[in-house]
């Protein structure tokens, strides 16, 4: 098997062993460093000795060993026998992997509870996305200090936190009751849409683009899409990612410097990403709700599709940042309003909106604002790097505007 695609096995079975050991056992925070173990045991054993013919099963019973030996080991060091009486040790229950727990699909795959799990309501959205981005990415912890440009000592003791206080909690392994189910939907949508801007547009670092963090992102986000198939929020934000992502082969020149989206060799854009994603956003839009990655990836496809600037279609996306403007009051919204508006009716109405956000603490220096050129040629190249940032020629508002619709609460961005 190649290099790419043992990598890509193991990351995808990874959660769903570590949903298998604490559905069974609990501890969920020891749990994920005896996955970890078993993982890179198979990423030594398997190119050589092939791959078994039940991977999962395989994992887990590693996985399952591991942890009877770090259980073991915290036993002897802490000398708390009484409490782990009261909590069996794995060994006193099967561990051969023979029966793959059922997750919430009824496909034995844990992955979304999982998800949940790391998207707890306790813990702060930097430790959720490192927790995500190792215990479901599978990017390790070296991999995360260093797409955050920090020490994997100080990354290492954040992810340990992170599992201590989810372990903690002692959440019950099984999907939230249908009240919150909602809830912690939106959580993992914001942390997996976190972690995509923060590589298609870095706020840190000489580093415009991170791009293992947008594609790790896109590879989450699709997994969730197939065990939530009929969410239409989460099927808008991976087609936002996939419109956002399909133009940055030519975000940037050869020097690194990024390129304005009116300047940008449109042929160089992913043309099959973008037929997804229009496909996706139109399948989302149907559905009748328009949530805030919905319409973001609106206006997105309608960027994606004008086959110049200057044939954007600016009345569209002057309806759609309106509809966005109604879930939130967004001063980068505002922003991107104001040079759609100048497009269609001229510097002086695009002025208007902006002198309305000079006095705006959430933008301060920000130099989106200052740089907006809403009286010359083409003002999108104001318009932020960031996921949902534009225009194009399809019917999007129309299709908003044929049935009825619910909008959702919108992220903080």
């Amino acid at each position: 098997m190649p290099d790419r695609a043992l990598e890509d096995l193991l990351r995808e079975l990874g959660p769903q062993v570590l949903g298998a050991l604490v559905r069974r056992y609990g501890h969920f925070d020891t749990s994920e460093d005896a996955v970890q173990e078993a993982l890179v045991a198979a990423a030594r054993q398997w190119p050589a000795d092939g791959v078994p013919e039940r991977p999962l099963g395989w994992l887990i019973r590693v996985a399952s060993r591991r942890l009877i030996d770090l259980l073991r080991s915290e036993q002897t060091r802490r000398r708390r026998e009484d409490q782990l009486v009261r909590r069996a040790l794995p060994q006193q229950r099967p561990a051969d992997g023979s029966t793959v727990p059922t997750g919430p699909s009824g496909s034995g795959d844990d992955t979304l509870i999982v998800l949940f799990l790391c998207c707890h309501p306790a813990l702060t959205p930097t430790s959720r996305i490192a927790l995500t981005l190792r215990a479901v990415g599978g990017l390790t912890t070296g991999e995360i200090a260093h797409a955050f440009l920090t020490s994997e000592t100080t990354m290492t003791r954040r992810i340990t936190r992170a599992k201590q206080t989810v372990a903690a909690s002692q959440v019950p392994f099984r999907l939230p009751p249908g009240g919150e189910v909602a809830d912690r939907v939106r959580a993992v949508l914001h942390v997996l849409y976190l972690i995509f801007t923060e590589g298609y547009a870095a706020t840190s670092g000489d580093a415009l683009v991170r791009t293992e963090l947008s594609r790790e992102a896109i590879r989450l986000t699709r997994l969730v899409r197939r065990l939530l198939p009929d969410d239409p929020d989460v099927t808008g934000l991976l087609a936002l990612m996939l419109l956002t992502d399909a133009r940055r082969p030519a975000r940037t020149d050869p020097t690194g410097r990024l390129v304005p989206m009116a300047e940008q060799d449109r042929s160089r854009w992913d043309q099959q990403a973008i037929a997804d994603g229009v496909a996706l956003v139109s399948e989302a839009l149907r559905s009748g709700r328009a949530g805030p990655y919905q319409l973001q990836a609106a206006i997105a496809a309608v960027h994606d599709q004008a086959p110049t600037a200057d044939g954007t279609d600016w009345q569209q996306i002057v309806a759609l940042y309106r509809m966005l403007l109604q879930l939130s009051d967004n001063p980068v919204v505002r922003l991107n309003h104001a040079v759609a508006v100048a497009m269609v009716d001229g510097p002086r109405a695009g002025l208007d909106r902006l002198a309305e956000l000079d006095a705006d603490e959430r933008l301060g220096a920000d130099h989106r604002l200052v740089a907006a050129p809403v009286g010359g040629k083409h003002p999108a190249a104001a318009l932020p790097q960031r996921p949902g940032g534009s225009a194009g020629r399809w019917g999007f508002s129309r299709l908003l505007a044929s049935g009825p619709s619910r909008t959702t609460s919108s992220p903080d961005h």
